[in-house]
């Protein structure tokens, strides 16, 4: 595979030194790694003059374009959330999508951004993204690393929670139905770092308004939002 030139974006800031800690995990360290991906689009996607784009489109359909999977399954990786956020409850920023791919092990998603195929697909999320927050997660539940994709896919609706919290144990507490996650780094945002991720499948948007009366943000700022989901590998049994 021919290495790409490094990648260029605009949605975030890189901790280049959790990068490093993602790169560096000798083997008998490393493992697999839930990226959670918070995503906000531009309007109309910015491709500068070599993005191939004859036409204005918006930054959801660059998004559609970027649409890495082929390139994930080459190296054993997987989708296991995705849907489009229809509600947000709690926060200083609204999102527009979510996605959390499973990887492999930490080494296997600071390689991909070094690959030609995956620079050629990138054009368009750096076109179509105005902002992202990736959040490098472990389940609580380590079952979930070999769960499979559930077919057939459903159209249901999520109840997504990412938090600083000071103390991870009173935030899972609060919220106990939930699928757990504890955040190990965050490797792209605007600066902040979270320590938990969680989800609550739910019947309606009226039980997440219920959810986020029970979020503290005492201790740290939170997102409290309602993800309708196509794909979900995680609240499902």
């Amino acid at each position: 595979m021919t290495e790409n030139k490094p990648l260029k974006h605009k949605y975030g800031t890189i901790d280049k030194e959790y990068g490093m800690f993602l790169a560096t995990r000798p083997p008998e360290e490393d493992g697999p790694i839930y990226m959670v991906n918070l995503m906000k689009y531009h309007e109309v996607a910015q491709y500068d003059s070599e993005g191939g784009v004859d036409q204005a489109i918006s930054g959801k359909e660059a998004d559609d374009r970027y649409n890495p999977t082929s390139i994930l399954n080459k190296i054993g990786a997987n989708v296991v959330f995705y849907g489009d956020v229809i509600s947000n409850h709690i926060g200083d920023e609204d999102w527009d999508r979510i996605g959390i791919v499973r990887y492999a092990t930490r080494k296997s998603f600071i390689d991909m951004q070094s690959r030609s195929d995956f620079g050629e697909k990138h054009v368009h999320k750096a076109a179509g993204m105005a902002r992202t927050t990736l959040v490098c997660c472990r389940p609580e539940d380590v079952s979930l690393d070999s769960r499979n994709r559930p077919s057939p896919l459903e159209l249901r609706t999520v109840a997504m929670i990412v938090r600083q919290a000071s103390d991870r144990s009173a935030a899972f507490a609060d919220l106990p139905e939930a699928v757990q996650f504890s955040a190990e780094g965050t490797i792209i945002g605007d600066g902040r770092k979270w320590d938990t991720v969680q989800f609550i499948p739910v019947n309606s948007v009226d039980e997440i308004d219920a959810i986020a009366k029970r979020v503290s943000t005492e201790n740290g700022d939170a997102y409290v939002m309602g993800v309708q989901v196509t794909l979900d590998s995680l609240t499902l049994d």
